[in-house]
């Protein structure tokens, strides 16, 4: 006999759906990835280590999310855009995706400047912003955004602009 595994919803009047995904999200640990092993990150500049070698030599910009446990020892990571040479197009709903499925506690969101220059924009400020204040809903902690230039980097929590203190 077949086995039942659909799951079932009483609805308010009592009579019963089934309930048929439509998507169905497996998390697979690699143990080929550049994260694998990687130690517990507690500053900008061991995050950068990994950060540069994503990131050098990209002629457009991208945005990647590195996603962490409450040690701070990195879970995953995603690259949630990819843009122009100028503009990468980031809504918090596909910054946080991963992180709710991978049950992340924190966050350190990075993007590149192709120009070089990492000085954050007022574009980079403001979408910092808005991915603090998604993850404070979620309960996932934004620890930093960093910007990579060549050679150098600009870190949010460095600054102290994370959570308006500066």
């Amino acid at each position: 006999m077949a086995k039942k595994i659909l799951p079932e919803i009483q609805n308010q009047n009592g009579t019963t759906s089934v309930c048929i995904p439509l998507y169905r999200l497996q998390v697979v640990k690699e143990p080929h990835s550049a994260l694998y092993g990687a130690p517990r990150l507690s500053q900008s500049s061991e995050v950068c280590r990994f950060l540069r070698a994503h990131f050098d030599g990209r002629p457009h910009e991208e945005f990647l999310a590195l996603f962490l446990d409450a040690k701070n020892t990195p879970v995953g990571y995603q690259v949630v855009s990819v843009g122009s040479l100028t503009l990468s197009i980031v809504h918090p709903r596909e910054a946080f995706k991963a992180a709710v499925c991978m049950s992340a506690a924190a966050v350190i969101i990075s993007h590149n400047h192709p120009s070089g220059d990492p000085t954050p924009s007022l574009e980079d400020r403001t979408l910092t912003k808005r991915l603090v204040r998604a993850g404070e809903l979620l309960g996932i902690r934004v620890l930093d955004h960093i910007v990579m230039g060549e050679g150098r980097h600009v870190s949010f929590a460095d600054e102290g602009w994370l959570y308006g203190e500066g």
